[in-house]
């Protein structure tokens, strides 16, 4: 069974009521709960850890090294900027795929570099919560072809 670690960054405790025309109306917890249901048929485990501050979300990362498998994140607007999550998840040897509910490429241009995209195995946006859902399915394929990281 393949343990993945859900990763949910700045601001996205606040969906389903924060800007919904451009996140929707789904809440982290609705998402949780899919991605768990999903999880049971993909044969796999999830875990879930939400944070408003850089330092958690890398100490999460840090501790991921030998408990889990793959780190599936979206870093909200730590997108962007934060180089310290980027070495964090480039230090660890484990598959990591980048989500995004918008496609930040079609919103304001300096949502359109990414300084996570270089470290992780693949970056999927734009497609609303299902993004999390084919990071999860994706995460489970590759991890039975036996990738480990990018």
């Amino acid at each position: 069974m393949f343990r993945i670690l859900v990763l949910h960054g700045p601001n996205l405790n606040l969906l389903g009521e924060r800007e919904t025309n451009v996140y929707g109306a789904v809440t982290l917890e609705e998402i949780n709960k899919q991605l768990t249901e999903q999880a049971e048929e993909l044969g796999a485990s999830v875990e879930f850890f939400q944070s408003n501050h850089e330092g958690e979300l890398i100490d999460k990362i840090h501790q991921a090294r030998d408990r889990f498998d793959a780190i599936i994140i979206n870093p909200g607007a730590l997108t962007h900027y934060s180089y310290a999550l980027r070495d964090a998840l480039s230090a660890v040897s484990l598959l990591v795929i980048e989500v995004h509910l918008s496609n930040i490429y079609a919103r304001e241009e300096w949502r359109h570099r990414s300084v996570i995209a270089p470290v992780v195995q693949g970056q999927i946006s734009g497609f609303g919560p299902l993004s999390y859902s084919l990071a999860l399915t994706a995460a489970c394929e590759l991890l039975k072809e036996g990738a480990k990281q990018r």
